[in-house]
């Protein structure tokens, strides 16, 4: 079976799209949370948001072309491009054919359908644009980014609400573990902080009310959270077989050894508050890494600062780890850069990979006021500094779906 290593990333967050940039910020404790520019804002409750405002598209191509490309598939292109170029791939030296791409949203381009819908009552049918619906459907990332490389591998689009881009990281390693790629650029990319984002979460009570304290409203595992915040952005990944990287040279910068999947079945939207769905993710990740529970050194949760969800995953973490798991760090970087859905997963696995590079834990910002029922160790308001080597990464999504994955320092055998 083929290892999975890490040779490139990029990212997309309210904090920036340089990742060297936003890992500074992060681990510096700064928040990306802001109140909201979406235009006509004042017809909707929630006046918060991580919007992705020094992110340029024609950074990377032209505006005729970027036209063409919904906000998230613009993401995900310029995060892909960014982490191909720290991989130091040309493509044109390998077999395409077996170069892959798997990059996932949860809910599209939605940005385009509020923008179509609302032409086609106002103006007509005749006046929908052409490129409608190849903006809007949510695999369009995965197709913009295979077609501007010229990959002729698979091509396709996972959507599991929250949980969206660690499955799409799952089906790459997967896809290389059995040989099928060499390559696959991978992750996830969203941009849901729309009037139509905004007004649904809302009337779900899922998000924050604390509009006149935006850098204080993604509080994870605080006995005062509210709700979380919506954020757009991106993270792309760059996978490749062990042996595929070690034959061209490549700087590997980790590895993925193992991942877990289940589903609550219970709700397509609460948790099963027992945590006993999430905790088996956790297992089957730490099953497939052949990790001990002891060998994790740290937790990037999924802590959304939702009341449930993050209660539910602390007791998650408690089944899961038994007594161990107050012995391991954990921090919810959702805290800065709010909750971007479908682009979580990649955006932590990076954050993972950093963690291990760094030796730095990022803090959990805004955990001033503990939950006597969350009681942990959630590294809170500072980052810490300590060795690490082995990091789990959870994501959990409405509808149930759980995906956990296991990241490593490169291993030596």
């Amino acid at each position: 079976m083929q290892r999975v290593v890490v040779t490139g990333y990029g990212l997309v967050t309210p904090l920036g799209s340089h990742v060297e940039e936003v890992w500074k910020l992060i681990c510096a404790g700064e928040s990306g949370i802001r109140h909201t520019t979406i235009p006509g804002n004042e017809i909707v409750p929630i006046k918060i948001a991580g919007e992705c405002l020094e992110f340029s598209i024609t950074d990377y191509i032209s505006q005729r072309e970027a036209n063409r490309l919904e906000l998230f598939a613009q993401y995900a292109l310029g995060a892909s491009i960014d982490a191909v170029r720290l991989s130091g791939l040309d493509f044109s030296t390998l077999d395409k054919d077996r170069c892959a791409v798997i990059i996932g949203s949860g809910v599209g381009g939605l940005n385009e359908f509020e923008t179509q819908h609302t032409r086609l009552l106002t103006k007509g049918a005749s006046r929908v644009s052409p490129f409608a619906i190849p903006k809007i459907m949510p695999n369009s990332a995965a197709g913009n980014v295979s077609i501007h490389f010229g990959l002729t591998g698979a091509s396709y689009a996972v959507s599991s609400a929250c949980a969206t881009s660690s499955n799409a990281i799952i089906d790459a390693v997967r896809m290389i573990r059995l040989n099928e790629s060499d390559v696959v650029l991978t992750g996830g990319s969203e941009a849901a902080t729309t009037l139509l984002g905004v007004a649904g979460f809302a009337t779900m009570h899922a998000l924050s009310t604390r509009n006149n304290e935006p850098t204080k409203a993604s509080r994870p595992f605080d006995k005062d959270r509210d709700g979380f915040v919506l954020s757009d952005g991106c993270g792309i990944l760059v996978l490749e077989s062990y042996d595929h990287a070690v034959k061209r040279g490549a700087e590997m910068l980790g590895e993925i050894i193992g991942f877990g999947l289940s589903s609550d079945g219970t709700h397509i939207t609460q948790p099963d508050e027992n945590g006993i769905g999430a905790m088996k993710a956790i297992k089957k990740s730490l099953d497939d890494a052949k990790v001990n529970p002891s060998e994790i050194d740290y937790i990037n949760a999924h802590a959304t600062s939702t009341i449930l969800g993050d209660l539910t995953e602390t007791r998650a973490i408690k089944l899961a780890f038994g007594e161990q798991a107050y012995k391991i760090p954990i921090s919810s970087t959702k805290s800065q850069i709010g909750h971007l859905l479908g682009g979580s997963g990649a955006v932590e696995t990076i954050f993972c990979l950093l963690t291990i590079r760094d030796g730095i834990i990022p803090p959990t910002i805004n955990l001033e006021n503990p939950d006597p029922e969350c009681d942990l160790d959630y590294t809170p308001l500072n980052a810490r500094e300590k060795k690490i080597k082995t990091v789990l990464s959870n994501s959990f999504g409405f509808g149930g779906h759980n995906a956990s994955l296991v990241v490593s320092a490169l291993r030596r055998f």
